[in-house]
C-alpha cells in the first residue's frame, strides 16, 4: 500500500475530517492539508472569520496525517498534549497546512504545524504537541529486561 492510498484512507476514517472537507495533497513523504472554505466553517459571522477550534483540529489531523506517513503505526497516533497559537483571523478562504516532524521517539513524536491561506509567509495559527506512537511490531525477546524488546 503507498502513501497516497494510506492517506486517503485517513482521511475516509475520521469523521471530523470528513466533516470540514479535509483534502490533501502529497509530494513524496511531504504532506500539505487542504481545508477548502464552506459556509459552515464560519465561527464569526459578522467578521466573518473561520472557527478558531476548526483551524486547531485541522492543524492536528494534519500532524496525525503526516505522521501516520512517515512512520506507519498499528493505530493512529494518539494526541499527548498541543499548543496553538492563533495568530490571524481565518478569512473565508481555503486554509493550508503542513506539518513538520522534530522528532520520532519510541513512543512518544514531536511535531510542529504551521497554517496559511494565501501566503505561506504569513500563517495564521502554528501547532506544537506530543503524539503517542503504537509502533506496527513490537519484539518481544527473553534476553531483554521485562521481556519486551526494541522496535529493529
Amino acid at each position: 500500500m503507498t502513501a497516497r492510498n494510506d492517506l486517503g484512507a485517513f482521511l475516509e476514517r475520521v469523521p471530523y475530517a470528513r466533516f470540514i472537507g479535509m483534502k490533501a495533497t502529497l509530494h513524496g513523504d511531504e504532506m500539505t492539508g487542504v481545508l477548502p472554505f464552506a459556509e459552515h466553517l464560519i465561527g464569526n459571522p459578522s467578521l466573518p472569520a473561520l472557527h478558531g477550534g476548526l483551524i486547531g483540529a485541522f492543524m492536528e489531523l494534519t500532524a496525525i496525517a503526516q505522521l501516520s506517513i512517515v512512520e506507519p503505526q498499528a493505530k493512529l497516533p494518539r494526541t499527548v498534549d498541543i499548543s496553538i497559537d492563533y495568530l490571524r483571523s481565518g478569512r473565508p478562504v481555503d486554509t493550508f497546512a503542513r506539518a513538520l516532524i522534530k522528532r520520532v521517539g519510541r513512543r512518544i513524536a514531536n511535531v510542529q504545524v504551521e497554517a496559511w491561506q494565501e501566503a505561506r509567509g504569513n500563517p495564521i495559527a502554528a501547532l506544537r504537541g506530543h503524539f503517542l506512537l503504537t509502533p506496527m511490531e513490537q519484539d518481544v525477546t527473553p534476553s531483554s529486561p521485562g521481556g519486551i524488546g526494541r522496535r529493529g
